[in-house]
Parts: C-alpha cells; structure tokens; sequence
C-alpha cells in the first residue's frame, strides 16, 4: 500500500508526519498523523497509542493542539491519530448545519445504511486497514498497544478495546460518549448509519457491551464539570454502574473547571500517556 508523506516536521527529537493513502475501506483517500519519538530512529519497534477524535475533527485538531509529543517522546511511545471520516469528491454528508453526523462524524461504524454504507466504514479502518498499515510502515510494537479518544473518539476507543480486549493493554478517554444509544447523538448516529434495529447497536455501545459481558481490566476516564455535554450526551454515570457491576477497575475523574475543549485534553494528555506507558512496559 503507498503512502504520500503529505508534511513532516522535527519535534521534541522525534518526527511528526502527516499522511495520506488510498484506503480500501472507505474507498477514499484518508490521511492520519504520526508521531514517531526519537528512539524510533534506533531500529527499535516502540508501543503505540492510538488516538480517536471527536466530532467535527480531523486528525489536525490533535496534531496541533493535543501537546502530547513530549510525553511521547519521554516514555517512548508512538502516536498515531486517524481522520473521523472518509471525505473527498463523491462522499455523502448531511444537511448543511447538522454537524454531529456525516463528514466529521462517523462514530467509528461501518454504516449499513444508504447513502452511507460505501464510504462510511470507519470501524473496519482502525480496527483493521490502518492498524495493518501502520504496522507495515513504521517500527511499531503491535504487542504493546493502547488506545483513547476524546468525546466521539473516546466512545470509539472505548468500544474498540471492549470488542478487542486482547489487543490492548491499556484504554482511556477524555469526555467519552459512553452510552451512545441512550443519548441524542449517539441515537441519531447509530440510527442513520446502522438503521433502527437495536440489536445491531450493541457492538457500538460501551456501557451495553460491559453489560453483556465485555471486559478490560482497567479504564481511566476524564470529564470536566463545566463541559456543556456531560449531563445530555456523555453520561458518565452510566460507565460508572455498568463498570462497577461488572468488576471493572474504572478510574473516573471529574476535573473542576474544565469544559470539553482541547485546552482540557492537552491539560491531561501526558497523564494520561504515563498511564499507559507504565501499563506498555510491563512483561
């Protein structure tokens, strides 16, 4: 598969580069960045986090506001982050103003639904194309992976770790959407993309599938009180009770003052990072 490196830029030792290539899952190009720290440079295959957008974003938003390559750089951790949807000439999107479904928002399915279901495969893409993909291209330890995600991406990250618990060794999320079908987004979304067959739903919900028996170990989760979502869209209350009636260690801060903004992501990110990179380094 060719890849067109579309920016590269020296940072904190390592390099930051922007990708593009032609994905087969979405029948579209798409482009991901990819942070690879110094020690990459040594020969060395390095753990990888991954890291899922929320709405409206593309891989950009991270890339350039996320201020996480020096805690990558420190704990030697690779850092790769997707677009959130298939985009270009030819590609179906919503209505002008409904900017939480369509281009920007593909919550990470493989939509079943018409128009949507030819481009709109963003579940196969980082499950399957882009991991294979990244792992062919660059010195990446695909035994040592992690994976988070804000809002949007963080229900992605959520849902991708509890349907692959075996390939992760560490998950997190910032203002995660944990309950999709029981909120408005998540509803409008599953139901536009997957159609109304709820039972088709289950596989893309955090909280319903650690209710049917999905499992990780652990999950560290940040939400800020001010964030104008937490109480309609994001329910983090939800993750709590299912996680504490599976037996699920869930570390759920409610940090003061902050809102859902990457001012509180960059805040938390190296936090988060260590929190992985001490799970990575373990045997």
């Amino acid at each position: 598969m060719s890849l067109k490196i579309v920016s590269e830029a020296r940072s904190h030792g390592g390099r930051q580069l922007v990708v593009r290539h032609a994905s087969s899952a979405t029948s579209t190009d798409m482009t991901f960045s990819i942070f690879l720290p110094p020690q990459a440079e040594e020969g060395r295959k390095l753990p990888v986090v991954w890291y899922l957008s929320g709405l409206t974003c593309t891989h950009a938003n991270v890339t350039e506001k996320g201020e996480y390559r020096a805690a990558c750089a420190e704990h030697r951790l690779i850092f790769v982050a997707p677009d959130t949807s298939p985009r270009g000439e030819g590609v179906p999107t919503a209505p002008e103003g409904q900017w939480d479904f369509g281009l920007g928002a593909g919550f990470y399915v493989d939509a079943m639904e018409q128009p949507w279901a030819a481009n709109y495969r963003m579940w196969s893409y980082v499950t399957d194309e882009l991991p294979e993909l990244v792992a062919a291209e660059f010195p990446v330890d695909m035994d040592r992976q992690a994976i988070t995600g804000h809002s949007m991406g963080g229900h992605g990250a959520l849902t991708v770790a509890l349907n692959f618990p075996e390939r992760f060794r560490s998950v997190s999320a910032f203002a995660p959407i944990v309950a999709p079908s029981q909120v408005p987004w998540g509803q409008k979304a599953l139901t536009g993309y997957l159609g109304s067959d709820r039972s088709t739903w289950r596989k893309h919900d955090a909280a319903a599938l650690i209710e049917a028996g999905a499992s990780v170990d652990e999950i560290l989760v940040d939400v800020g009180d001010k964030d104008p979502f937490i109480e309609k869209e994001l329910r983090p209350e939800l993750l709590e009770r299912a996680c504490a009636d599976a037996g699920i260690e869930l570390n759920l801060r409610i940090q003061p003052g902050y809102d859902h903004s990457y001012y509180f992501i960059s805040t938390f990110m190296a936090d988060h990072l260590a929190w992985h990179a001490e799970r990575l380094s373990r045997g």
